[in-house]
């Protein structure tokens, strides 16, 4: 761990990284791709000491509500979350502010801060996004090594439904030879559907790998899949866009089956939702005028 200065907090797109880095271990991480400037090791995490002051200081100047999102690149609930606490510091003040927020993470401490999820939701809206790889726990536990297996994230879900905040699955990265089987994708569905989520996003069955985060995946799937490595390499090369041969049969299984049980399949629809933020109070003392 080591503190950093910055000079800003969010992004054009009201997005934040409170972080720069990762201690969850998933081997196909993207987020070690080079592109992205990281210039210390990927599990030295980066804290940028000031964010709490900058968030406040642009929440503050800021005209118009929105979502601000956190968790694109860096899972902001790392196990360094529970020393320092800057994800709950950045919840409290979004609350305080009246903005809505959505946080994506594969990590069960999400729950700590149920009590703050629970009260931007019923103010604006608290939206909670969670990736699903597998519904095999012996190959989550190889492939996102230091985070919660898929069962407990199931479990985190449905607490979410429960108590009424509404969650979208990113079905991804999809695995060739690993886990683009029928068998996974429907199991990690049957997941989705029993937690009630609100929609499943899903670029595609397949991943994508940049100088980077390329090397490490080979590394890793050197550790745990012998031979694999050479089957990549034979059939994709250094091809960025890496689909599974079985693509089209597991898409039309995808959507078929999201369809049948109202579950959101379209990336488009939900990026829309996930934006669009709603200021629920207003709504109710308008209401009372009518």
């Amino acid at each position: 761990m080591h503190y950093v200065k910055a000079k800003g907090i969010l992004s054009a797109q009201n997005g934040m990284n409170l972080y720069r880095g990762c201690s969850h271990g998933c081997i196909y991480c993207d987020s070690r791709s080079r592109c992205y400037h990281m210039e210390h090791d990927f599990e030295d995490i980066e804290v940028k000491e000031n964010a709490i002051e900058l968030l406040e200081g642009a929440l503050r100047r800021k005209r118009k509500k929105c979502m601000i999102g956190t968790g694109a690149m860096t899972d902001p609930y790392i196990p360094l979350e529970m020393k320092l606490g800057y994800v709950r510091k950045a919840l409290s003040l979004v609350y305080e502010y009246g903005f809505g927020v959505t946080l994506h993470t594969k990590s069960d401490r999400i729950l700590r801060d149920m009590d703050l999820l629970q009260k931007i939701n019923e103010k604006t809206k608290c939206v909670v996004q969670m990736t699903l790889t597998t519904f095999d726990e012996e190959l989550c536990r190889k492939l996102e090594p230091n985070v919660s297996t898929t069962r407990e994230r199931l479990e985190v879900l449905k607490k979410l439904h429960d108590a009424g905040i509404p969650t979208v699955v990113w079905l991804a990265p999809v695995l060739p030879f690993l886990t683009d089987t029928e068998e996974n994708i429907s199991g990690i569905l049957d997941m989705c559907i029993e937690a009630k989520v609100y929609g499943v996003i899903c670029f595609g069955m397949g991943l994508t790998l940049r100088d980077g985060n390329r090397e490490y995946f080979y590394q890793q799937l050197d550790r745990l899949f012998p031979h694999m490595k050479e089957r990549y390499i034979q059939r994709y090369g250094n091809q960025y866009i890496v689909d599974s041969p079985n693509s089209e049969r597991l898409m039309a299984l995808f959507h078929r089956k999201c369809r049948e049980n109202g579950i959101v399949h379209s990336n488009e629809q939900i990026f829309q939702y996930l934006h669009a933020f709603e200021e629920k109070q207003a709504v109710w003392q308008l209401s009372l005028w009518d």
